[in-house]
């Protein structure tokens, strides 16, 4: 397991499987009558981890939300003909020519709170922190605006590749409206039409082109750096105080007014006897004077920070009922992949009647997380400090843990000899074999000779972690069904 330890399951060609173990699984599917091209195909595409990211940006009402549901090939982003529409960062898988990739559908303008440029501004530095290429999305009929301009700026220094869409244009007659955004500086502008699908494809065909086959790893450091934790939570929950605790010295300013930290920042601190770099990261803009809007742009610093971090210790006011923002914060760390810490803070303010209520809420609320190690904390009076490596150290150590494929199909066939998947329309599907393809989280490849219904995989998942611990960490499980044709082969 220790060999785990700062990789990102790329050294072997064939997701975290050695050479030797990887032939003794191909010769399994092989026996099972699987196509050997899906099989490496699927043991290629888990281990490489997230898939890579393409944010769509831009200015309001220019089409972003029509040219994602376009990407995507449904109407799921939701389309106004109004700017702000999209409020919250939406993210979609999306295929083309055979390559997955998500999709980032930014929104969230909030143009009577910081005015138009820095609105521009929280959108782009997301898609510089979050993501592997951005395509910038310009109206056509309206041409380069100088609200366009601001956007073209921060993108250039960001240095990430750029696809120019030039949308709107319906027919030849725009062709002309999209050659003049070559003036930006973006390179060539791609005339497309969100609305009836008008060059779609030949967008596509760049965005491919500028997507790394896989994204780079974004967390930690080189060999022997120190471990990245993120400390993240909804304002005034006491970050920073926290931060200041582990650290023995105020490092970062403290107010009882939500907001005081606007930036992520970066701390190195000892604890423990391990050197650890712990990001505080941005609560509420005091500048701001509308919370909704401050919250979104909250949102976009904490998420780039979960993105670079190995660890996400989720500060939650133990004082207060558990909000949905809270749980918000909880999903953008799961989703990210990082592994997990919960701090309940201000423990010692805490009567008794409260902690029977917070523990009542736990079961309730945080059920999907219940894998996730829990300390009590004061950050104010230092209680139980002392916990909060241990939890983080194994968290890690789970984030990092690799199954060996033989075991692993040992305990799958354990679980189907004990608890078989229910009949549905007179078949039994049933897991034949399977094989962790990475780590950082942990992930695993099913194959199946039938679908396996969402009751059922979350079985296994409980099932997996009951046996191997993965504590602290999620894990992934995609499944691939045998094809009938695969029989024959």
């Amino acid at each position: 397991m220790n060999d785990q330890i700062h990789s990102d399951g790329s050294d072997h060609e064939h997701g975290a499987l050695g050479d030797a173990e990887y032939a003794e699984f191909m010769e399994l599917a092989a026996e099972e009558g699987f196509d050997l091209e899906e099989v490496e195909g699927a043991i290629d595409e888990a281990g490489h981890g997230p898939l890579p990211v393409l944010a769509v940006v831009g200015r309001p009402n220019v089409g972003k939300s029509t040219l994602v549901n376009r990407i995507i090939g449904r109407r799921e982003a939701v389309v106004e003909d109004k700017p702000g529409v999209t409020r919250d960062r939406v993210t979609y898988e999306a295929e083309w020519a055979g390559r997955r990739f998500k999709v980032v559908d930014t929104g969230g303008w909030e143009q009577d709170v910081l005015g138009i440029d820095a609105s521009v501004a929280a959108q782009a530095e997301y898609a510089i922190e979050a993501s592997d290429a951005v395509v910038f999305v310009v109206d056509s009929t309206v041409g380069a605006t100088d609200t366009d301009e601001a956007v073209v700026r921060l993108l250039r220094r960001a240095g990430k590749p750029v696809v120019l869409c030039a949308n709107k244009v319906d027919g030849q007659s725009g062709e002309a409206d999209a050659t003049a955004l070559w003036s930006l500086g973006l390179g060539e502008p791609h005339p497309v039409s969100s609305l009836h699908g008008r060059g779609t494809g030949d967008l596509l065909d760049a965005v491919l082109e500028a997507l790394p086959e896989a994204p780079a790893q974004r967390f930690g450091t080189a060999i022997g750096g120190p471990r990245r934790i993120a400390l993240i939570g909804r304002p005034n929950v006491g970050k920073s105080s926290l931060l200041n605790k582990v650290a023995n010295e105020d490092r970062v300013v403290v107010n009882e007014l939500a907001g005081t930290t606007r930036d992520p920042v970066d701390e190195l601190i000892d604890l423990g006897g391990i050197t650890w770099k712990f990001i505080d990261t941005a609560g509420i803009r005091r500048r701001v004077h509308l919370q909704e809007g401050a919250d979104y742009y909250a949102s976009l610093r904490t998420a780039a920070a979960v993105e670079k971090a190995e660890v996400a210790v989720v500060l939650i006011d133990a004082g207060e009922s558990i909000s949905v923002q809270d749980q918000r914060i909880i999903t953008m760390a799961v989703e990210a992949g990082r592994a997990m810490v919960i701090a309940f803070n201000k423990w010692d303010t805490l009567d008794e009647e409260r902690r029977y209520y917070l523990e009542r809420e736990i079961e309730t609320e945080l059920a999907q997380i219940a894998w996730a190690p829990r300390v009590n904390v004061s950050a104010v009076t230092g209680r139980h400090m002392e916990k909060l490596v241990p939890a983080i150290q194994t968290a890690l150590a789970s984030w990092e843990t690799r199954i060996p494929t033989g075991r692993l199909n040992a305990f799958l066939g354990e679980i189907v000899a004990s608890h078989p998947h229910p009949v549905r329309g007179g078949k039994q599907p049933r897991i034949l074999f399977g094989t962790q393809a990475g780590t950082k989280p942990p992930r695993f490849v099913l194959f199946a000779s039938g679908f396996l219904e969402h009751g059922y995989r979350r079985f296994v998942e409980r099932r997996l972690r009951e046996e191997f611990g993965f504590e602290g960490t999620p894990i992934h499980i995609s499944v691939r069904v045998r094809e009938k044709r695969g029989r024959n082969k």
